[in-house]
């Protein structure tokens, strides 16, 4: 016999947010969420829904990106988050540029059911689009009352050890916001990164919602143009070791830990947030 089902509900919003409005973008996360928070057990966005993933607008200036970047201890909108979360008992996965110690990070904040701040993740592996923000150091794992969640931020996916490390940490799902591709080929991608690691992953994108299950198979779908969102039941029990995860072979792969090797990405400054265009 199996295990015993553990049940999660997802929820996805998968809409487009309007560069650099954060209050109509504010709007639409909290429109969509009063419809669906008592069907869900947690909500994901897309990448820094908040502020339309501005990042990457070519009248960008240093004082404009800090104009809608937010700094968790005294942002009203956090303070939001915060309050739905506990209103609703519904776990919120929220994407926003985030200001802190004079940088300006590309975050998703993890609010617990009950309101608190569980952590945040900062994306890691920046590309040419994204050297505005500073890089996240860190892969961490979460502990909710359903199960263990690890968070990645859009291009992070690109790189398989960046979800295997959220695995080899317990992770049994991945909540990931992301704002970039999502053709065809990323459904490949999300489908390997899924049975290459047991796992469910939750691709949270402005023009579709997909979840991807441990044996690599689309669990669900909903792509369209409008805003909506993708509310799906997993079932935890799912993720399983079968023998992908207990059959590796560390002692063989030391390369991948390499600092040395000419791959390993330069280190590069942002732009302070305090700063002058």
């Amino acid at each position: 016999m199996g295990d015993a089902p553990r049940k999660l509900t997802v929820g996805m919003l998968k809409a487009m947010p309007r560069k650099w409005d954060v209050f109509g973008n504010w709007a639409i996360f909290e429109e969509q969420f009063g419809r669906h928070s008592n069907e869900v057990d947690v909500f994901i966005t897309p990448e820094c829904f908040l502020d339309g993933y501005a990042v990457t607008e070519k009248d960008w200036t240093v004082e404009q990106f800090d104009g809608v970047a937010q700094d968790v201890r005294e942002s009203g909108y956090i303070q939001r988050v915060r309050e739905l979360a506990k209103e609703t008992q519904t776990h919120i996965v929220f994407g926003f540029t985030e200001r802190l110690d004079g940088h300006f990070y590309n975050t998703a904040l993890l609010v617990a059911k009950d309101g608190e701040v569980r952590g945040k993740y900062h994306k890691t592996h920046l590309q040419n689009n994204d050297h505005r923000f500073a890089r996240g150091e860190d892969l961490p794992v979460f502990d909710l009352d359903f199960g263990r969640v690890g968070i990645v931020i859009c291009a992070d996916r690109r790189w398989p050890e960046s979800i295997r490390v959220l695995r080899l940490k317990g992770a049994e799902v991945c909540l990931m916001p992301t704002y970039g591709m999502w053709h065809v080929d990323n459904e490949w991608w999300m489908r390997t990164r899924s049975y290459e690691n047991q796992m469910f992953v939750c691709f949270t994108h402005p023009n579709v919602a997909l979840i991807t299950n441990p044996k690599g198979e689309i669990e669900a779908k909903l792509q369209s143009n409008v805003p909506d969102v993708l509310v799906h039941e997993v079932d935890l029990s799912r993720v399983t070791d079968d023998n992908h995860l207990s059959n590796r072979r560390p002692e063989l792969y030391g390369v991948l830990a390499d600092e040395e090797h000419p791959s390993r990405q330069a280190a590069y400054e942002p732009p302070q947030a305090d700063s002058s265009a």
